[in-house]
C-alpha cells in the first residue's frame, strides 16, 4: 500500500502538478451551507492567550520571520471561493481570505539548499511537509479569514495553511511555525501511509 502511495505521489508531483494550473473559483453565492472541521485534540484547539501567537518561520532562510497576525494581516492579502476536498471524499465550497503564503516566503528569502517546507500545528503538534514549488503556487495562502469573517476556531484559528490544490490533510491548520528544510518532512497523517504530495 506504501509503494502504491509512493507512486502515485510522484505522478502527482512529477506530472500532473504545474504552478500555472489554476483551481475553479466560484461566486460567494455558491457556499455550502457547511464545512466539516476536523483537529487531533479532543476538543476545538484554543490558544490560552490569543495576543501572544505569532507565526515563526526559520530552518534554512537569509532572514528568519515571528510574525504576528496584525503583521500577517498588513501583508499583501489574496482571496477566493473554492471547492475544499477531503481525503474522504466530501467536498464543499468556501471562501477564504489571508496572506499568499508566496510574500512569506519571498520575505525570508529561503537558502539555496531548501527543497520543503515543514508546518507545525498547536493540535497536538500535527504537522506536514510541503515541496516549495507548491508553497509558492498562486493560489497557497496563509489564511486567517473564512466566508468573510476571521477564520473561527473550529476551521484552524488564528492562522491555518490552505490551498485548493491539495487534500484538506495538508492543509495544517492551528499554525504556529513553519520551517524550511533540505530533507522532506514527514507529517501526522503521512506517516501512518497517506499521499505525501496529496495533490488534486
Amino acid at each position: 500500500m506504501l509503494d502504491v502511495s509512493r507512486v502515485n505521489d510522484w505522478v502527482g508531483e512529477k506530472i500532473l502538478f504545474s504552478s500555472a494550473r489554476l483551481a475553479r473559483t466560484y461566486s460567494p453565492a455558491e457556499r455550502s451551507a457547511m464545512l466539516p472541521s476536523y483537529f487531533i485534540s479532543a476538543m476545538v484547539p484554543m490558544l490560552r492567550n490569543p495576543d501572544a501567537w505569532r507565526l515563526r518561520v526559520d530552518g534554512l532562510v537569509a532572514a528568519p520571520l515571528v510574525l504576528s497576525l496584525d503583521e500577517l494581516q498588513r501583508m499583501p492579502r489574496v482571496s477566493y471561493t473554492v471547492k475544499h476536498h477531503c481525503v474522504e471524499g466530501w467536498s464543499a465550497i468556501a471562501s477564504w481570505h489571508g496572506v499568499p503564503l508566496s510574500a512569506v516566503v519571498e520575505r525570508c528569502r529561503p537558502l539555496a539548499a531548501a527543497r520543503y517546507i515543514n508546518f507545525v500545528s498547536f493540535d497536538a503538534d500535527y504537522s506536514n511537509g510541503w515541496d516549495l514549488t507548491s508553497a509558492m503556487h498562486p493560489q497557497t495562502m496563509l489564511a486567517y479569514g473564512m466566508n468573510d469573517n476571521p477564520l473561527p476556531p473550529a476551521h484552524g484559528a488564528p492562522l491555518r495553511l490552505y490551498s485548493p490544490v491539495k487534500l484538506g490533510y495538508k492543509l495544517t491548520k492551528y499554525l504556529v511555525s513553519m520551517t524550511f528544510t533540505d530533507r522532506r518532512p514527514g507529517g501526522y497523517w503521512e506517516d501512518q501511509g497517506y499521499p505525501w504530495f496529496g495533490g488534486i
